[in-house]
């Protein structure tokens, strides 16, 4: 992977670090070890106070980035107190909105490292990659938990406690990312390989749909927006052409039983049961405050019910200012993509934003803390330009 920039402490990489395990939240199988959810939620919301008092260390005199992506987050941020405030969603509303605000705060105290140097990408696949290789070193020592009957086989995280879309997420990013670094000769061809086919392997073994087609899809996005200028992205490009058509043609019927998971036609033209849910929580009545703010911050659930659709969580949450908020988030950066020379930083901030969107429409994250408010962020760190305000006063 590309060397850190002599000017990012290695506390900023910690900081992130701390954030993404903040992200990996309390869900799953039953683990090895068993961990009481207390234990679990004092870790995660441990490990994001951590980071903000390591991101406040090195950066004392609170030298900040403008940035139009964290201006975003913020607004939404005060969106989900207004409509957490009314406490219809109870207290744990207002928790949330304490732990979104930490969240955005750390993001903003490292925003002067956002420089469009690879430091947060590299931070990114190297935690990821530990929680990957967590997931596996539980397949190793308990199969039986790794890949529960509960989840119909699919690998599950019996170290820590993750889901199969988890996990799948994780896998998908880093093999993303991997891939474009190697394209842009930022790391050879072995050390892409050491990331690239386990996270594909695991990726495989928890049967996620969403993760893979948003691998496909963004890899599609940040390739061809290298296309005009870089011969090894065109090659590449005309490899997946190949390999996919191969695959389409030779393993269409494995890859329909991959894709249907064993599930009836009703099941997945349904989405796994997801439009049932999505359509009860549409047909609800709500009040003109609830159109507007939302409900406040929730566990993501409808009814005992997972929403997973990042649109509909944010219509229930924070109502259609959130999705305003939301909507113009994705656009500032896509417009910014656009609007930058073509670039391995460009291609990789496109595929992270490409993924996202992607996922978006099968799963929850996109108003809250989570992993996918930290693929944007790598995302507009690598889109900024020029050197970070005060730079030697903050390292």
């Amino acid at each position: 992977m590309p060397a850190e920039t002599k000017s990012a402490p290695k506390a900023v990489s910690a900081a992130w670090a701390l954030l993404i395990l903040n992200t990996l939240g309390s869900a799953g199988a039953q683990t090895v070890i068993p961990l009481p959810r207390t234990v679990i939620q004092l870790v995660t919301m441990g490990s994001l106070m951590a980071a903000f008092l390591l991101a406040l260390m090195v950066n004392l005199r609170i030298r900040i980035r403008p940035s139009a992506y964290l201006m975003l987050l913020s607004f939404l941020l005060l969106t989900s107190i207004v409509a957490s405030v009314h406490l219809e969603s109870g207290f744990g509303a207002l928790f949330r909105c304490f732990r979104f605000a930490v969240f955005v705060a750390t993001l903003w105290l490292l925003s002067g490292w956002w420089d469009g140097a690879f430091t947060f990408v590299r931070a990114h696949i190297r935690m990821f990659g530990a929680v990957l290789i967590s997931v596996v070193l539980g397949l190793v020592i308990a199969p039986g938990k790794a890949m529960p009957d509960i989840y119909g086989g699919r690998l599950t995280g019996a170290v820590w406690p993750l889901t199969p879309p988890q996990i799948g997420q994780y896998a998908a990013v880093i093999a993303g990312l991997a891939v474009l670094l190697w394209l842009g000769k930022r790391t050879d061809a072995k050390s892409a390989l050491i990331v690239v086919v386990p996270s594909l392997g695991v990726l495989l073994l928890t049967h996620t749909r969403t993760a893979t087609l948003g691998l496909v899809a963004g890899l599609i996005v940040a390739l061809l927006s290298q296309g005009l200028v870089s011969a090894r992205a065109r090659k590449v490009f005309a490899g997946i052409v190949l390999v996919a058509g191969f695959a389409a043609v030779v393993l269409g019927g494995l890859l329909q039983a991959w894709f249907l998971r064993g599930q009836s036609t009703d099941d997945f033209s349904s989405l796994t049961g997801r439009a049932k849910v999505w359509d009860a929580l549409l047909s609800a009545p709500r009040t003109g405050f609830e159109y507007i703010f939302g409900v406040g911050l929730t566990d993501k659930s409808y009814d005992g019910l997972p929403i997973d659709n990042s649109w509909l969580a944010i219509y229930h949450e924070q109502g259609f200012v959130g999705i305003g908020i939301v909507a113009a988030i994705l656009l500032v950066l896509i417009a910014i993509a656009v609007l930058r020379p073509p670039s391995l930083a460009r291609a990789c901030a496109i595929f992270l934003i490409a993924y996202c969107v992607s996922a978006s429409y099968t799963e929850a994250g996109l108003g809250d803390a989570s992993p996918y408010l930290l693929h944007l962020a790598v995302a507009a760190s690598l889109l900024a330009t020029g050197e970070a305000p005060a730079r030697e006063k903050l390292a």
